[in-house]
């Protein structure tokens, strides 16, 4: 997608700041998000911060999966974001139509050259992510996928079992799916009422009080981002988390938006 023109950039610098001056230092973005442009306004924004101590991921789009292009779609990535290497860099979503195995022996020569610390993908079904595993000479830590108390598909599918039984960060993106889990239905308020929190922060507390399960969320609200602060710091019981995943009405088996590939 391309820059939107309209965007205030500046509303987004100061958002990223107020993140990391709270602690928050997981910076996730990709070439594909505005064309580029998110990874310029990151650059922006953590000039004046000790890079050693963020941790900055990116993605390469399907379309550079091969070799030379993922190599080169990194260093162009690096480049805008003014770093001399990523923490993470991620493989967007899976690609049928170039072989994996090429794809993933970039992603190693990119960690032998220091380029990239670690590496992942995104969107992969279990059985993906264990052929990429088998390609590489490195560990592959994560997957991104859409996952929440709404879209369930990593539990269907076994993604989130594999993960955990091979210390795989699962990493959920719309954590909150777009706001729809900011309104309360009654095991939620249940929740609510003993933890003392909010809809959003039941939500995200969910996911991350589950084994190897991590989460990305995005605001630019501070109000809203304190709301999500105070989804960490605490561990929901098991007990809860099992009843959540059992009993939270109208479950979706598949993402409506990138759905396991």
């Amino acid at each position: 997608r391309e820059h939107d023109k309209l965007n205030n950039d500046e509303a987004d610098i100061t958002a990223i700041k107020t993140a990391i001056d709270s602690g928050i230092i997981h910076i996730d973005t990709a070439e594909l998000y505005a064309n580029g442009y998110t990874e310029t306004l990151v650059n922006k924004a953590i000039r004046s911060y000790d890079r050693g101590k963020l941790f900055i991921v990116s993605k390469v789009q399907p379309e550079h999966f091969h070799y030379d292009d993922i190599i080169n779609s990194c260093q162009k990535s690096i480049e805008r974001l003014g770093v001399i290497y990523l923490d993470l860099y991620l493989l967007h979503w899976y690609n049928e139509d170039i072989s994996l195995k090429e794809s993933i022996e970039a992603l190693d020569e990119l960690v032998k050259r220091g380029l990239v610390k670690h590496i992942g993908v995104s969107n992969f079904t279990k059985e993906h992510l264990a052929e990429a595993q088998e390609y590489s000479e490195n560990k592959i830590v994560c997957n991104q996928v859409h996952y929440n108390l709404i879209f369930r598909e990593p539990e269907r599918t076994g993604l989130l079992e594999y993960c955990q039984e091979n210390d795989v960060f699962l990493t959920a993106w719309r954590p909150v799916e777009k706001g729809a889990l900011s309104e309360s239905v009654p095991i939620i308020q249940e929740m609510c009422d003993k933890y003392q929190k909010t809809p959003v922060q039941i939500a995200i507390n969910w996911l991350i009080s589950q084994k190897n399960v991590l989460t990305l969320s995005k605001t630019r609200h501070k109000e809203h981002f304190q709301e999500n602060l105070g989804s960490i710091s605490w561990t929901m019981e098991s007990t809860d988390i099992e009843r959540l995943r059992n009993e939270y009405p109208n479950q979706q088996d598949i993402s409506d938006s990138v759905p396991l590939g």
